[in-house]
C-alpha cells in the first residue's frame, strides 16, 4: 500500500514539474518575440 502512495505522488509530482517547466519555456518565447518585435519597430 505504501509504494502505490509513494508511485502515485511521484507521478504527480512529476506531472506538475513538466507542466512548469512548460510554462516557464513559452513565457522565454513570449518575452522574446516582444523584444523581437520592438527592434523591428524602431
Amino acid at each position: 500500500m505504501k509504494k502505490r502512495i509513494i508511485a502515485a505522488v511521484m507521478l504527480a509530482s512529476l506531472a506538475v514539474t513538466t507542466a512548469a517547466c512548460n510554462t516557464v519555456k513559452g513565457l522565454g518565447r513570449d518575452i522574446e518575440s516582444v523584444g523581437e518585435a520592438g527592434d523591428r519597430a524602431t
